[in-house]
């Protein structure tokens, strides 16, 4: 583990859609700079996001199309107008349909604008952009102008010609589409453009940015239809067996994501080539990175494919050691946190210390009563990252509405009788630990309870839409926080 997760620090979980402002959600423009300047403010020094990538329908961010492919709704319209782009006359067009169809329908304006009026550095910038980019980029516009042309449907259900990549059809389409599959490039060298001058940004004002690394990709995605032979697929290109998790805490029939699993033998034998440029496009883009359900690395939960829920499934191992070798090998001690919630063996706390990752303590897991519950303030160690709750936690605030007054009670002895109310009792709780790391929610910052939070785990509808306004964050909460930040000795 590299220096920047051996000093203590403070952080704020805030997805980049639930910024104010932008068109439809959040977006890369000035009010993410404002909340790099506001975290700045208070002393904290680390931006923890949810995966930036382009998700489906549901806009859930650990579904995407690409592991590589930046989401286009997270751009900023008015960023191509100052570049001279688009014109504002423009910019408040509506291509009718949906926002998201709007603001693609914009930048392929934008696009036609960049070709008529960049500059010359403009346009080398494109071109290197596809250049360095090409391993995924060439692949994953190809896919999403083909997933258009056929009415979004998933790459199994295309004609087969195009399911299977034959190659006088793919190089056909590439010629029938390439005004599309340049549009779409555009779209991610201007996604990419927009999060690297955020970057520099928050670099300048002493922020790092934390992202956030789904351990399995969606089946309907550039990466399956491009490497099928990454996965475990039929010979028709269906899966054998689909990813989840058993019965816990979150939901009594465990958790039933659909995503295929990997063919580890294949990875081993081709050095975990596809994940090392997986995470390559990670490490370029973050300062850390969380690797979203750890345990997986050293063994993952398959589910049959006809079973409907994740209650009858297995433990399969998986090589996460030579993996997490291969990725230190290429990249160096990159800063990596491990997500080991849930049903952790002894086997993932080994794979995770022998890796030196900090591992993730939740805060609303810790008051059930046993005085060796391994998330109690005081049971926790100093390499590790401490959260009051997680997106997919309900709010500080909704979670102690529910719980029993035995639990309250509890709580309040534990932490000796704070004179504060909750959630900051808890946030006080979780700056002062030894967790070199401490991370807030914004929800438990603003104080909201349980119509506010990000996700509900194992529920497919009204998720991933929360977004804060300024006006809910009033000074006394910003000093109030600020002074604890400082006060545990975290800024």
């Amino acid at each position: 583990m590299i220096d920047i997760l051996h000093k203590r620090r403070a952080g704020v979980l805030l997805h980049i859609t639930s910024l104010p402002g932008g068109d439809g959600n959040g977006d890369l423009g000035q009010e993410a700079f404002n909340f790099v300047d506001f975290l700045h403010s208070i002393g904290a020094s680390v931006w923890q996001t949810l995966p930036l990538n382009m998700p489906h329908a549901d806009g859930s961010p650990y579904q995407c199309l690409s592991a590589h492919a930046g989401n286009p709704a997270l751009i900023n319209l008015d960023w191509l107008v100052k570049k001279g782009w688009l014109a504002s006359s423009e910019r408040c067009v509506d291509c009718s349909g949906s926002f998201e169809f709007a603001k693609s329908c914009l930048v392929t304006k934008a696009y036609y604008g960049f070709l008529d009026r960049a500059s010359t550095d403009d346009k080398k910038d494109f071109a290197r952009f596809c250049l360095e980019k090409k391993n995924w980029l060439e692949d994953f516009a190809l896919f999403a102008a083909l997933r258009t042309e056929f009415n979004k449907l998933c790459w199994n259900q295309w004609p087969d010609e195009y399911k299977n990549k034959e190659p006088k059809a793919i190089q056909k389409a590439r010629r029938r589409l390439n005004s599309k599959i340049e549009t779409i490039k555009f779209e991610q060298f201007v996604f990419f453009s927009q999060w690297n001058a955020l970057r520099d940004y928050a670099a300048h004002r002493g922020v790092l940015l934390f992202g956030d690394i789904p351990i399995f990709v969606s089946y309907d995605s550039a990466d399956v239809w491009v490497h099928p032979e990454v996965f475990k697929l039929d010979d028709d290109g269906h899966m054998l067996v689909v990813a989840g998790v058993p019965p816990d805490y979150f939901s009594e029939t465990g958790q039933r994501w659909g995503n295929p699993h990997y063919d580890w033998d294949y990875l081993q034998e081709t050095g975990f080539q596809w994940w090392i440029e997986r995470m390559q496009t990670q490490i370029e883009m973050f300062d850390i990175v969380r690797i979203d359900h750890f345990r997986g690395l050293e063994a993952a939960w398959e589910i049959p494919i006809h079973e409907p829920t994740a209650v009858n499934g297995n433990w399969v191992k998986a090589p996460g050691k030579e993996l997490l070798e291969a990725i230190f090998n290429a990249f160096g001690p990159v800063a990596l946190v491990a997500e080991d919630l849930g049903i952790i063996t002894e086997e993932v706390e080994e794979l995770r210390d022998q890796f030196g990752l900090p591992g993730m303590k939740i805060l609303q897991f810790a008051f059930g009563g046993n005085h060796d519950n391994p998330y109690l303030p005081g049971n926790l160690e100093k390499n590790s990252v401490v959260y009051t709750g997680t997106h997919d936690n309900d709010t500080t605030l909704g979670w102690y509405e529910k719980i029993s007054d035995w639990e309250k009670d509890y709580i309040h002895e534990y932490l000796g009788s704070p004179t504060s109310t909750m959630p900051f009792t808890l946030i006080q709780a979780a700056l002062s630990c030894v967790s070199n790391l401490a991370v807030i929610p914004m929800q438990d910052i603003l104080e909201l309870d349980s119509d506010h939070r990000m996700n509900t785990p194992g529920t497919t509808e009204g998720n991933w839409h929360w977004r804060f306004e300024w006006g809910q964050l009033t000074q006394d909460k910003v000093n109030r926080l600020a002074h604890a930040i400082h006060l545990f000795g975290r800024s």
